[in-house]
Formats: C-alpha cells, structure tokens, sequence
C-alpha cells in the first residue's frame, strides 16, 4: 500500500441522539468530539440521528400501507381513463 493517502482506521464511538444509544466499532470517519467510553478510554464520537435503536423498521413501528388501496385511490383521483389509456 502507499503511505499517507489512506484514512487513519480507528475506533469510534457512534451514538444515537434520539435514543440514548452507543456503539463502538472502527471507522475512517473524521470527527472533533471525544466521549469517554465504559473502558475508561476516550474515543472520538460521531452523533447520528437514526441507528437501529430508533429506525422504525427495526423497532416495530413501521406503518405498512395496502398497495390495493393506492391503485383504488388513484383510479378515483385520476378517473376510469387512468387505466392504461384506453378509451
């Protein structure tokens, strides 16, 4: 490998601003925040917004919407002409 054109791969803490969660785990990403980890080590910390302790998919809270319902709603908004434009 070439010297001094990769990214330093370190360890980062990642935490989830909307659930109070943490993990670390290496990345390349650059960051000016520090957190002191439960090792009693600090690493550079990198908040994001959504991790799977808040995404709706992956807690259960994810709405699901009937596709026959869009397709009806949509012949109703548009009329019997939107059906492949036949007349």
């Amino acid at each position: 490998m070439k010297k001094d054109i990769h990214p330093e791969y370190r360890e980062v803490v990642f935490q989830d601003i909307s659930s109070d969660f943490s993990f670390l785990t290496r990345s390349t990403v650059q960051t000016k925040d520090t957190i002191k980890w439960e090792d009693g080590n600090e690493y550079p910390l990198v908040k994001v917004e959504i991790s799977s302790a808040s995404h709706p998919f992956y807690t259960g809270k994810q709405r699901v919407l009937s596709s026959g319902g869009r397709v009806d709603q949509f012949r109703r908004r548009y009329g019997a002409n939107a059906r492949g434009g036949r007349s």
